[in-house]
């Protein structure tokens, strides 16, 4: 008989291959080591191969097709259920091979090379940020250890490290100063690495005509919108708007029954660096409108006005994100609705 659907589970040198005919009769069911799993695919007759979809599942996935195999990636939380009893490789790759064949699974598009490329400078930077946070926060806390108060911000931490960096921090004892100049120097060159990762999202950004139609947005900057057009392979593969925000967990969570409705909290589902960064642009939204209300939203004024500002955030991510989705699928920019006129 002839292999028509395989289950492969990845790792890192041993990977489990779970392969059964048209009938559903198991015809492979092996370990292979990592130089072995592409002359293994050579031979076989192009055939569906599900993956779990993970770090690595996308590169596994563009030399499998590049062979002629039907590849299908599959979030690991839907593959779960399939699994009998215990945990293994085996049996892993033998719920992967049953849930691949199942019509209502949910499959994750395969990225590109080039949007890999640009999601690795967001995961670089998002780590030499929390890095900074936590040297600027040591050095805080050593210096209040001599009652030195740096005032809130970034910029005035970083303002007293160079100062330290240059020997100009005289309130601090000489061998704690040693201490916190290292600190400072750290900080200082993690910095420079933020800016020179910035700088290259923005020449990505500028090349990318998604990545320009997305900032449009109100609320929405380079971050967001260099981001969003990397993770997004196919916007097609959301039915609506309101779908596209469910995946980002931005949607209420559904918890009816005898048909009650009852919606609770944002079920916060999805890619959480997505949903963190238009959270934090709506954010930034509402302070903008604060300090400039001669340019304020009126619909944000009108939400702020019923809920509290957290809420409010929450749900204009809700609302940007669907006009997101709008923006991708249709190819065009923002336009401001007219008063009255719900927002995509």
């Amino acid at each position: 008989m002839e292999i028509t659907t395989v289950g492969l589970d990845l790792a890192k040198n041993v990977f489990q291959v779970h392969a059964i005919s048209c009938t559903g009769e198991v015809l492979v069911r092996r370990a292979l080591r990592r130089a072995q799993v592409m002359p293994f695919f050579r031979k076989l007759p192009p055939c569906l191969i599900g993956m779990e979809a993970c770090g690595a599942s996308h590169h596994w996935a563009r030399e499998l097709t590049a062979l002629g195999h039907e590849v299908r990636l599959m979030p690991p939380a839907y593959v779960k259920p399939y699994v009998k009893r215990g945990k293994t490789d085996a049996a892993d790759a033998e719920a992967i091979c049953e849930a691949v064949t199942r019509p209502t699974m949910r499959f994750v598009p395969i990225k590109s090379v080039e949007q890999q490329s640009a999601l690795s400078l967001h995961r670089t930077r998002d780590l030499l940020v929390r890095q900074r946070t936590q040297l600027v926060n040591m050095v805080r806390g050593l210096l209040a250890e001599f009652g030195i108060d740096i005032p809130k911000g970034l910029t005035h931490a970083l303002a007293f490290v160079r100062r330290a960096i240059a020997g100009e921090a005289h309130e601090v004892p000489k061998l704690a100063a040693k201490v916190i100049g290292a600190l400072a120097a750290q900080a200082i060159a993690v910095q420079d690495s933020i800016h020179r990762l910035e700088r290259d999202l923005l020449a990505w950004y500028r090349s990318n005509d998604l990545a320009r139609r997305i900032a449009t947005v109100p609320g929405v900057g380079l971050l967001g919108a260099t981001a969003l057009a990397a993770t997004v392979t196919d916007p097609s593969h959301f039915r609506s708007g309101r779908q596209f925000a469910a995946w980002l967990g931005l949607t209420p969570l559904n918890n009816s029954s005898g048909g009650k409705e009852r919606l609770g909290r944002i079920s916060k589902m999805g890619d959480q660096y997505l949903r963190r960064l238009l959270v934090t642009g709506m954010t930034s939204l509402v302070r903008r409108n604060k300090h400039h209300p001669s340019a304020a939203d009126p619909r944000l004024n009108a939400l702020l006005a019923r809920k509290p500002v957290r809420l409010a955030t929450v749900a204009m991510a809700n609302r940007a994100a669907r006009a997101i989705w709008a923006i991708m699928v249709r190819g065009e920019v923002y336009r401001t609705p007219a008063l009255g006129i719900a927002a995509v």
